[in-house]
């Protein structure tokens, strides 16, 4: 962690809505004119969209699956070392993954691969978005260098649902293309993803209250108003508990560092929420120059 340069890691599964975090976030920024440098966890993968299925076939051929949530799939101590740079010096560098045929126009390279790295700086803030945010192995200990760690982590049925129906929409994919995919990166899901949530400092966990018993048939997501938000503080010391019940109407108390909220008012808490947040950690950097 650094006092001088903080960093703000958002973790989530594919599909578990890390995106819509990332919005509310860059709202809050231009609204408290806080400057932020954005990095993909997209960015890190060790490989491009052709090799990526090269080695998924070879690893097959051994018997072993292999995902982009494994460690092993992603240039993790290149991204550890932007980490500690950034929290040294406030600067670093990164580039793009490019999904589809509109970044690939924005970009100037195709799909399925990587532009060039570039350095970037200059920011309060450096602001992270991916699987791998708070990741720790025998070899990389990311959670270490980030100042405030947010899960996003919608239950496993509702996870799998946004994730086929934006898997379809978006790229294409059938059913039962995205049905492997999630059968294939289960393991890593387990060994990888799950336990970065024991470390995160908030996790936003969005539970359905409609039937979602079998994902795969799913005909629509469920909608926010569908669905609640379960807020957990690892540390609940100096959050306001009285102020978000009084502001977030029908919000409750599940336990003492949770609090249950609407599923459609989640933008508003995590405006009343990371709000004054982020002023610390401005403020605290601010101190520091």
């Amino acid at each position: 962690m650094s006092a001088k340069f903080p960093i703000i890691s958002i973790t989530g599964s594919s599909g578990a809505g890390t995106t819509t975090v990332e919005q509310t976030f860059k709202k809050i920024f231009a609204r408290e004119k806080v400057t932020a440098s954005f990095i993909e966890g997209d960015a890190f993968h060790r490989f491009d969209r052709q090799a990526m299925k090269e080695k998924i076939a070879e690893e097959k051929a051994q018997g072993r699956d292999f995902t982009h949530f494994n460690a092993e799939a992603n240039e993790l101590k290149i991204l550890e070392s932007v980490f500690e740079e950034y929290g040294r010096r406030g600067k670093g560098r990164t580039r793009h993954y490019i999904h589809d045929d509109e970044e690939a126009e924005r970009y100037g390279t195709a799909p399925g691969t990587f532009t060039e790295w570039e350095e970037f700086g200059d920011s309060d803030v450096l602001f992270y978005e991916g699987l791998h945010g708070c990741v720790v192995t025998d070899e990389v200990n990311l959670a270490q260098h980030c100042d405030l760690k947010i899960g996003v982590v919608p239950v496993i049925n509702l996870e799998w649902i946004q994730k086929i129906h934006r898997d379809k929409a978006a790229r294409g994919y059938s059913t039962e293309a995205v049905t492997d995919t999630i059968l294939r990166r289960m393991p890593d899901y387990v060994h990888y993803i799950c336990p970065q949530f024991s470390l995160t400092d908030i996790n936003f966990q969005r539970v359905p209250i409609v039937d979602t018993s079998n994902p795969f048939i799913a005909r629509w997501i469920p909608t926010p108003a569908e669905s609640i938000l379960v807020i957990r503080f690892a540390n609940p010391r100096g959050i306001d508990f009285p102020y978000l019940l009084s502001m977030i109407q029908n919000s409750y108390m599940s336990r003492a560092n949770s609090i249950v909220v609407p599923g459609d008012k989640l933008d508003l808490a995590m405006q009343l929420i990371f709000t004054p947040l982020i002023h610390k950690l401005v403020e605290r950097k601010r101190r520091m120059s």
